[in-house]
Formats: C-alpha cells, structure tokens, sequence
C-alpha cells in the first residue's frame, strides 16, 4: 500500500490514543460518559417513562411493545454505541465507525417510531403544549421536513457528504463536531423512517405501496456506497488513520486500508440486511391495514344489510296494517257478495 508519509501524530482524542487491543470485553469495558449522549439518553428516557406512568396512572393501557422498542432498543441502542466500547473505539477503527453509523442512521430511528412517543405526548400533555405540539405538527415547516423525496434525498446523500467530504476528518478532530454527527444520523433517520413506518400522526405519510418503493430504493444505495469504499485506494479521513499507527496503538491496529475495506462491507451487509428487515416491518403492517380494512368494510356491509331487512320488514308491518284497517283481506275485497245473506255468493 502508498501513502502519504506519516508525519507527527495530530490532536487525536485521548480515548484513541490508549486504547488496549479491540475486543469484546473491551468494547462492553470501555464505557465513557459523553455529555450529549447522557443528557439526551436521560432526558428522552424520563419523559417517555413519565407519560407511560401518567397514561397507566388514569387507568389506560399503553402496548409494552412500545415502551421495549423506545426506551430498550432505540435509546438503549444509541447510549451503547455512544458511550461504550463503540464509541471510545470509532475514532481509532473506520470499522467500528461505521458499526455505529449504521445502528444510529437506522435502528436507533425506526426503533424510536416504532414506540410512538408523538401519540404518547398527544394522550398526556396538558392542554396547552398539547396544542403547541399540534401546531408544530400541522406546521409549513413539518410538512416540508418531512416531504418523502426530500427526505429520501437527504438519507442517502448524507453518508456520501460525510465520507467523501472533510466533514468526516472534522469528526475524528473535534469532539462538538463529533457528537453533533451522531445526532445529525439519527434526526435524518427519523425523519425519513417516521413518516413511512406511519403510527404516530405525523405529516408524510403515504400509501402502502409507495412506503415499500421507498423502503426498497434504499437498498441499492447502500450497496453501491459500500462497494465504493471498499474499492476505494484513498484513505477516507486522510492520513488520521496513519498517524495513529505512531502512537501505543499502532502495535494492533490493523492496516488502515484493510479496515477501510472491511467497513465498506459492514455497510454493504448491514443496510441491506436492516434495509429488508424494514421492508418486512411495512409488508406486515400493509397485510394488517389490509385485513382490518375487509373486516371494516364487512361489517359496514352487515349494517347496510341489516338495515334493508328492518326497512323492509317495517314496509310490510305498515303494508298488513293498512290491509287490516280495510276491514278484509285483499283476496276477498273484490269478490260478489249475496246481499240477503251477506255471504259470499257461490
């Protein structure tokens, strides 16, 4: 491999100057307390448990499942990612960066869409942010953000931005820039797996079939962004990832173009394979919509039967009435009566 000579080490993090060797027990032992990712791990945390409180407090029920997806797979994923191992690690290893872009571009977002915190705050806000929050909702700039080609657009030229671009070597420099990326992933994600995943009432929301068209553009592009790096001969983030290597870790860390290789693959294999796990996730919800759907129209069918058969019996309750009232039957109204006997004449 050429590269550019290997000059002095920059200001690199600490935590990507002393790390031991990668491994399990050093990913899950090297937990770090990041400003961003406690205070918002906390604070999204405490307010959804809050309203789950409130909501069972009144008497009403809230899905577990919900409270699983948002407070244990989505915001426990983005505090694992961003103050474990994942974190003290992805500025030392492209790998393990792109590890955590994937889970915070996309399972940290569906998972929180999935545990419906907009509806959540709509059934337990006072009434007054409760119209706050609806005016954000119904507001110009909601419906704009979250317009689905423009959200598609930005979700997949954001990981292009960022590693083709000096964006992702200000990442690796500058803790503030650093953070403020892994929020950027995951507000990108929201904004682009809320609308399609369709159970808070938010704007964006289309029909079944374009949701999956969406879900399934998708997939190339990370393909063919992950074929690209790893076919790449320029290393991405310039000659941090050389300069590391004169430093305690360069005993282990592995050739940065290798690494930079096997991150491209990560990317390849894990949006394809969370990208169809999201295709599943609508087909069912489409299957699910389209069987309540039947049984909605089935029993607005009965009512209208129901309804026929009481007009009609009520028709012919009316109709035998109004024969009584005549003081015969129709069958002998019109028959020739003997007037000396008043009978019916033979």
């Amino acid at each position: 491999m050429t590269t550019a000579p290997v000059q002095a080490l920059a200001a690199a993090p600490e935590s990507a100057a002393y790390l031991p060797p990668l491994s399990w027990s050093t990913v899950f032992s090297q937990w770090s307390i990041e400003p961003v990712a406690v205070v918002l791990t906390v604070w999204v945390v405490g307010l959804y448990l809050l309203g789950v409180r409130t909501l069972r407090a009144r008497g009403d029920r809230w899905p577990v499942g919900r409270t699983i997806s948002f407070v244990g797979v989505g915001m426990g994923s983005f505090y694992l990612v961003t103050g474990s191992g994942f974190a003290a690690y992805d500025s030392a290893l492209l790998s393990v960066h792109m590890a955590q872009h994937m889970v915070l571009a996309m399972l940290v977002p569906m998972a929180l869409a999935l545990g419906a915190p907009v509806t959540l705050a709509l059934r337990t806000l006072p009434s007054t942010p409760r119209r706050w929050l609806l005016a954000v909702l119904h507001s110009r700039v909601a419906r704009v953000l979250s317009f689905p080609p423009l959200t598609f657009v930005l979700y997949i030229t954001t990981p292009w931005a960022l590693y083709f671009s000096g964006w992702y070597r200000a990442s690796v420099e500058s803790s503030y820039v650093h953070e403020m990326t892994h929020v950027h992933m995951v507000l990108v994600g929201a904004l682009f797996f809320w609308p399609l995943l369709g159970i808070d009432p938010v704007p964006g929301r289309v029909a079944y079939p374009f949701r999956l068209l969406m879900s399934m553009l998708t997939l190339p592009f990370h393909a063919f962004l992950g074929v690209t790096i790893m076919g790449q001969t320029t290393l991405i983030g310039g000659d941090w990832y050389p300069r590391l290597h004169d430093g305690p870790m360069g005993t282990w860390l592995p050739d940065p173009l290798d690494d930079q290789h096997l991150a491209g693959g990560l990317l390849w294999g894990s949006g394809d394979l969370v990208g169809l796990a999201f295709f599943g996730v609508l087909f069912t919800q489409w299957v699910r919509s389209s069987m309540k759907e039947a049984a909605r129209e089935d029993r607005r069918l009965d009512l209208l039967e129901a309804r026929e058969a009481r007009a009609a019996a009520q028709a012919s309750a009316a109709h035998a009435s109004a024969a009584g009232e005549s003081g015969a039957p129709d069958s002998e109204a019109g028959a020739p009566r003997d007037v000396r006997t008043d009978t019916i004449a033979p």
